[in-house]
Protein backbone atom coordinates (compact mmCIF):
# COMPACT_ATOMS: atom_id res chain seq x y z
CA UNK A 1 0.00 0.00 0.00
CA UNK A 2 2.58 2.17 1.07
CA UNK A 3 4.59 2.01 -2.26
CA UNK A 4 1.24 2.44 -4.13
CA UNK A 5 0.42 5.75 -2.19
CA UNK A 6 4.44 6.45 -3.10
CA UNK A 7 3.41 5.77 -7.29
CA UNK A 8 0.24 7.76 -7.43
CA UNK A 9 2.23 10.79 -5.58
CA UNK A 10 4.84 10.44 -8.26
CA UNK A 11 2.57 10.69 -10.81
CA UNK A 12 0.91 13.62 -9.92
CA UNK A 13 4.12 15.28 -9.60
CA UNK A 14 5.31 14.38 -12.63
CA UNK A 15 1.59 15.12 -14.35
CA UNK A 16 1.76 19.14 -12.96
CA UNK A 17 5.56 19.07 -14.00
CA UNK A 18 4.23 18.59 -17.46
CA UNK A 19 1.23 20.88 -17.57
CA UNK A 20 3.64 23.80 -15.43
CA UNK A 21 6.32 23.18 -18.93
CA UNK A 22 3.20 23.26 -21.62
CA UNK A 23 2.07 26.53 -19.90
CA UNK A 24 5.36 27.96 -19.46
CA UNK A 25 6.12 27.71 -23.25
CA UNK A 26 2.41 29.55 -23.84
CA UNK A 27 3.02 32.72 -21.59
CA UNK A 28 0.54 35.20 -22.33
CA UNK A 29 1.93 37.28 -19.33
CA UNK A 30 5.12 38.23 -21.93
CA UNK A 31 2.83 39.55 -24.20
CA UNK A 32 0.49 42.08 -22.16
CA UNK A 33 -0.08 45.37 -24.05
CA UNK A 34 -0.39 43.39 -27.41
CA UNK A 35 -3.05 41.52 -29.23
CA UNK A 36 -2.27 37.72 -29.64
CA UNK A 37 -3.63 36.02 -32.28
CA UNK A 38 -3.24 32.12 -31.10
CA UNK A 39 -3.47 29.64 -33.93
CA UNK A 40 -4.02 25.64 -33.29
CA UNK A 41 -2.97 23.47 -35.80
CA UNK A 42 -1.76 20.28 -37.31
CA UNK A 43 -0.03 19.34 -40.71
CA UNK A 44 -2.94 16.95 -41.93
CA UNK A 45 -5.07 19.90 -41.60
CA UNK A 46 -5.94 21.59 -45.25
CA UNK A 47 -7.81 24.84 -43.70
CA UNK A 48 -3.94 25.02 -41.68
CA UNK A 49 -2.17 24.93 -44.76
CA UNK A 50 -4.43 27.90 -46.05
CA UNK A 51 -3.86 30.03 -42.84
CA UNK A 52 -0.36 30.26 -43.01
CA UNK A 53 0.30 33.09 -45.30
CA UNK A 54 -2.74 35.39 -44.14
CA UNK A 55 -1.00 34.60 -40.35
CA UNK A 56 2.54 35.83 -42.42
CA UNK A 57 0.51 38.43 -43.21
CA UNK A 58 -1.39 39.95 -40.76
CA UNK A 59 1.71 39.32 -38.14
CA UNK A 60 4.02 41.48 -40.97
CA UNK A 61 1.27 44.07 -41.14
CA UNK A 62 0.80 44.97 -37.42
CA UNK A 63 3.63 44.03 -36.20
CA UNK A 64 4.13 46.25 -33.64
CA UNK A 65 0.86 45.86 -32.14
CA UNK A 66 0.39 42.46 -32.69
CA UNK A 67 1.61 38.91 -31.55
CA UNK A 68 1.04 35.58 -34.12
CA UNK A 69 1.65 32.45 -32.61
CA UNK A 70 0.84 28.92 -33.33
CA UNK A 71 0.67 25.82 -31.32
CA UNK A 72 1.11 22.66 -33.22
CA UNK A 73 -0.98 19.75 -32.06
CA UNK A 74 0.86 17.06 -33.90
CA UNK A 75 1.98 14.00 -31.61
CA UNK A 76 5.33 13.37 -33.90
CA UNK A 77 7.06 16.83 -34.17
CA UNK A 78 8.92 15.53 -37.37
CA UNK A 79 5.39 15.76 -39.41
CA UNK A 80 4.89 19.28 -37.87
CA UNK A 81 8.41 20.14 -38.91
CA UNK A 82 7.57 18.94 -42.42
CA UNK A 83 4.81 21.50 -42.74
CA UNK A 84 6.69 24.50 -41.15
CA UNK A 85 9.53 23.79 -43.89
CA UNK A 86 6.75 23.95 -46.05
CA UNK A 87 5.09 26.95 -45.23
CA UNK A 88 8.00 29.14 -43.50
CA UNK A 89 6.02 30.46 -41.00
CA UNK A 90 6.95 34.47 -39.37
CA UNK A 91 5.60 34.12 -36.22
CA UNK A 92 6.53 31.66 -32.77
CA UNK A 93 5.39 28.29 -33.19
CA UNK A 94 4.96 26.47 -30.01
CA UNK A 95 4.74 22.25 -29.85
CA UNK A 96 1.95 20.54 -28.14
CA UNK A 97 2.39 17.10 -28.74
CA UNK A 98 0.63 15.95 -25.48
CA UNK A 99 -2.63 18.69 -26.16
CA UNK A 100 -2.24 20.23 -22.86
CA UNK A 101 -2.07 23.70 -24.77
CA UNK A 102 -5.26 22.40 -27.01
CA UNK A 103 -7.37 21.30 -23.46
CA UNK A 104 -6.59 24.47 -22.22
CA UNK A 105 -8.05 26.56 -24.63
CA UNK A 106 -11.23 23.55 -24.77
CA UNK A 107 -9.92 23.50 -28.92
CA UNK A 108 -12.81 21.54 -31.28
CA UNK A 109 -11.80 21.78 -34.75
CA UNK A 110 -8.65 22.64 -36.57
CA UNK A 111 -7.53 24.93 -37.19
CA UNK A 112 -8.57 26.67 -33.61
CA UNK A 113 -7.99 30.71 -32.93
CA UNK A 114 -8.18 32.69 -30.31
CA UNK A 115 -7.53 36.75 -30.43
CA UNK A 116 -6.69 38.17 -26.99
CA UNK A 117 -6.94 41.78 -26.15
CA UNK A 118 -4.14 43.85 -24.80
CA UNK A 119 -4.77 42.64 -21.23
CA UNK A 120 -4.51 38.86 -22.61
CA UNK A 121 -8.30 38.30 -22.36
CA UNK A 122 -9.98 35.83 -25.13
CA UNK A 123 -12.27 38.18 -27.11
CA UNK A 124 -12.63 35.96 -30.15
CA UNK A 125 -12.85 32.39 -31.26
CA UNK A 126 -12.90 30.83 -34.86
CA UNK A 127 -13.50 27.26 -35.70
CA UNK A 128 -11.81 26.30 -39.09
CA UNK A 129 -9.54 28.83 -41.53
CA UNK A 130 -12.00 30.54 -44.17
CA UNK A 131 -10.39 32.60 -46.76
CA UNK A 132 -14.15 34.24 -47.44
CA UNK A 133 -13.86 35.42 -43.68
CA UNK A 134 -9.90 36.80 -43.70
CA UNK A 135 -11.61 40.81 -43.53
CA UNK A 136 -13.49 39.86 -40.44
CA UNK A 137 -10.35 38.21 -38.75
CA UNK A 138 -8.63 41.12 -39.83
CA UNK A 139 -11.30 43.19 -38.26
CA UNK A 140 -10.96 42.16 -35.28
CA UNK A 141 -7.63 42.09 -34.45
CA UNK A 142 -7.54 46.10 -35.86
CA UNK A 143 -10.56 46.84 -33.67
CA UNK A 144 -8.24 45.17 -30.63
CA UNK A 145 -5.17 47.20 -31.72
CA UNK A 146 -7.47 50.42 -31.70
CA UNK A 147 -8.30 49.64 -28.06
CA UNK A 148 -5.56 51.81 -25.93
Amino acid sequence: MKNILKYCCLFIVVSYSHLALANNALNIEQYKGKVVYIDFWASWCVPCRKSFPWMNDIQQKFEKDLVVIGINVDQEKSLADEFIKETSPQFKIIFDAKGLLATEYQVAAMPSSFILDRSGKIVFKHLGFHTKKQATYESEIQQLINQQ
